[in-house]
């Protein structure tokens, strides 16, 4: 009578084992196997403004139909809604449903590469950040031209620009203004060395002085291996108090970077930044410099030149001269082929 018993509990339990199989095979299935057909890594972004719906038609050109039924599944069932987590997400080729959920869910964002351009203006510069990250451009315009905010960071908004490093960082998309100026405080500091400071210091000037003489030079010309030597002349004429008389800073003043050739009455523009109006560096940097600037006014060419114009064949370098009579003949033969070419 026992063996019976125990004869009809596998004839029961039997069937029970192979639905329980079949269950397992498919939530596997449904949640585990993969959630695209794509073979490469695709992103999404998440902002602030979405919501469950505007998430699902984000993955929705990424995901399989089965992939997305399956997510869409545990989103509903997990409160995804209630707390959206923005970011930058990677959905891999071999991404499984349920990893893909648990990376959204979680927050688990994919950093990115963000480069710091050498921007004129500050608001160039908030506008290619607004564009590259989950930056509002003109909420970080708006800070980096407040005092206060800038306050905060040991600048003023005419000094800010010597903040930044034109670098590329790896960095997370949705950082928060306070987030990438702290970033970029470090980054800073890291660039700002025992050897660049030392460097600064001899030569007399803080690195933000460093930084407003480059961006001058850095305007001035885009040849590298000549920047040595405008550094070293523009610091001669400091040296013994004279203005710089430098061409770009009237631009600045004028807010026209388009200018191809200054004219006397442009001279006369009453600005901080006109340094042929008054006497040492403006009261800031006019573009984030770059790195080869900066650095090539920390490792200037040590000569006596105090004038320098730009040559008359448009290569883009200069002739430099000791005296004024020397600089007026180059003066000369500029302007002769600046009118030979009809530029005015």
């Amino acid at each position: 009578m026992k063996k019976n018993i125990l004869s009809d509990k596998k004839v029961y339990l039997l069937p029970a084992i192979i639905c329980l199989a079949g269950l397992i095979c498919l939530l596997y299935y449904y949640f585990f196997t993969g959630f695209t057909h794509n073979t490469e890594t695709t992103y999404i972004y998440i902002d602030d403004d979405d919501d469950i719906d505007s998430v699902y038609c984000k993955l929705d050109p990424i995901g399989s139909r089965h992939g997305m039924t399956a997510l869409s599944t545990l989103m509903r069932h997990s409160g995804y809604d209630e707390a959206i987590r923005t970011g930058r997400y990677a959905i891999h080729p071999d991404d499984g449903v349920i990893s893909v959920f648990h990376r959204l869910k979680d927050g688990q964002q994919a950093p990115m590469m963000l480069t710091i351009p050498e921007s004129r203006t500050m608001q160039l510069l908030a506008g290619v950040l607004g564009r590259k990250l989950m930056l509002d451009s003109a909420s970080l315009y708006n800070a980096l031209a407040d005092s206060t905010f800038c306050a905060k960071y040991d600048y003023t908004p005419q000094t800010i620009p010597a903040l930044f490093v034109p670098n590329t960082y790896e960095v997370y998309w949705n950082m928060s203004i306070e987030t990438c100026m702290d970033r970029m405080k470090r980054e800073h500091k890291a660039f700002w060395n025992y050897e660049r400071l030392h460097k600064a210091e001899a030569i007399g000037l803080t690195p933000t002085e460093v930084c407003t003489l480059a961006s001058i030079i850095d305007e001035e010309t885009a040849n590298t291996a000549e920047k040595p030597m405008i550094a070293g002349m523009y610091l001669n004429r400091l040296k013994q108090g004279m203005p710089l008389q430098a061409d770009p800073t009237v631009k600045f003043a004028l807010g026209d970077f388009a200018i191809r050739r200054i004219l006397y009455n442009m001279l006369n523009t009453d600005s901080p930044y006109n340094t042929y109006k008054y006497v040492g560096l403006p009261p800031g940097p006019i573009k984030v410099a770059s790195i080869k600037g900066i650095d090539a006014v920390l490792n200037r060419v040590d000569h006596k030149f105090l004038y320098m114009c730009a040559k008359e064949d448009f290569s883009g370098t200069h002739n430099f001269a000791v005296t004024y009579k020397e600089h007026q003949r180059n003066a000369e033969r500029y302007a002769r082929a600046l009118n030979e070419r009809g530029i005015k």
